[in-house]
């Protein structure tokens, strides 16, 4: 694409991957969400087939009952009751760009075996004492789960892997290291020296966000070469010297906002970018993200589907280096996730879980 790119967001009805055999329908949804990585990195994913809107939202139903609660009780499951990790955080404890995030949450990892809460990441999660809390929330993991590998099925598609190319992929994800929040947000107040949630590549591989119906509070910065980004609402910029525009992604109903990863920019050697975004919400709600990961072991480097992609657009011979000016060096998924939350783990209140 060229010139300017549109001020919103792809919308992709993933339907023909849930029913029927509907190549052609397959075919077109994996073009979209290959051209919406490469051009944006984000895009509305319709699963409206997929599940009833009435789950998610009693979903922020039990979460609104949670946040509601004193907080000498929130506070029973704390995140240094555990690992750092896994359990709540309260407001203004998470930290993004070395300022405070205006937000409370739940964070909930992956069962692992042989739990210990003091090794980072390898803990036991806390659930709530809300009725139907932990039963409602485990029925969306697995459906996020199975989502996650059907997304990542049309993505080796639009990528144009073989069948035995997409079938090593999945081995690196069919145990997905997840990780699930639900996040409660109070209006953002003007004298706030930070964000809701600050500018923050997601440094894992797929996110499906279940956006409250808050307009202009999830933003997305849009790599646009020769467009210079004015402030605006008095807030920092936050990108440093890239070129592009700030957008709001505004939810829609039935849909949620997906993203990827810093494993899928790996995987694609650059093809695709992980894209900044924050939180600027002036509302009062909650919004669940699933974080969609390649296993805990599993061995992401770049893919040789996503090589010869490059090296077509550059008309260089197979073999030779792509048109990226590098080749992104391989890393152990649960070494690059300890690396990067690790300080999360020294002290409390300490330096944020987004943060580089």
């Amino acid at each position: 694409m060229s010139g300017l790119k549109p001020s919103s967001l792809p919308i992709i009805d993933i339907t023909p991957y849930l029913v029927g055999h509907d190549n052609d329908g397959r075919q077109s949804v994996s073009a979209a969400i290959h051209s919406a990585c490469v051009e944006y990195g984000f895009f509305y994913l319709d699963i409206s087939k997929y599940v009833d809107p009435s789950e998610p939202e009693e979903l922020t139903r039990l979460a609104r009952k949670f946040f509601a609660l004193p907080q000498e009780e929130k506070d029973k499951i704390s995140l240094k009751n555990q690992d750092l990790a896994r359990g709540y955080a309260r407001l203004k404890e998470n930290v993004t760009n070395g300022k405070a995030d205006n937000h409370e949450g739940i964070d909930f990892y992956r069962l692992v075996e042989n739990p210990d809460k003091t090794k980072p990441l390898w803990g036991e999660n806390q659930w709530p004492v809300v009725p139907g809390f932990q039963e409602k929330y485990n029925v969306w993991v697995d459906k996020m789960k199975s989502l996650g590998l059907i997304v990542m099925e049309a993505m080796a598609n639009g990528l144009g892997m073989s069948p035995e190319e997409w079938k090593g992929l999945r081995a690196q994800v069919d145990d997905s290291f997840w990780v699930m929040r639900t996040i409660g947000y109070p209006p953002l107040p003007n004298d706030h020296d930070g964000f809701s949630c600050g500018a923050h590549k997601d440094y894992g591989c797929l996110t499906f966000l279940y956006a409250d119906p808050t307009p202009s509070a999830l933003q997305v910065f849009l790599r646009t070469p020769g467009v210079t980004t004015v402030q605006q609402d008095d807030l920092p910029l936050e990108h440093g010297g890239e070129e592009g525009i700030w957008i709001n992604a505004d939810p829609i109903p039935g849909c949620v906002v997906c993203n990827v990863g810093e494993m899928w920019e790996l995987w694609t050697n650059g093809l695709y970018k992980s894209t900044l975004h924050r939180v600027v919400h002036r509302g009062s709600n909650y919004r669940i993200p699933f974080f969609f990961e390649p296993n805990f072991n599993a061995n992401v480097e770049p893919l040789a589907a996503a090589l010869r992609i490059q090296q077509r657009e550059a008309n260089q011979p197979t073999g030779a280096s792509s048109s990226n000016d590098k080749t992104y060096r391989s890393v152990i998924y649960g070494e690059f996730l300890m690396n990067k939350v690790g300080n999360n783990f020294s002290v409390e209140g300490g330096k944020g879980k987004y943060d580089p």
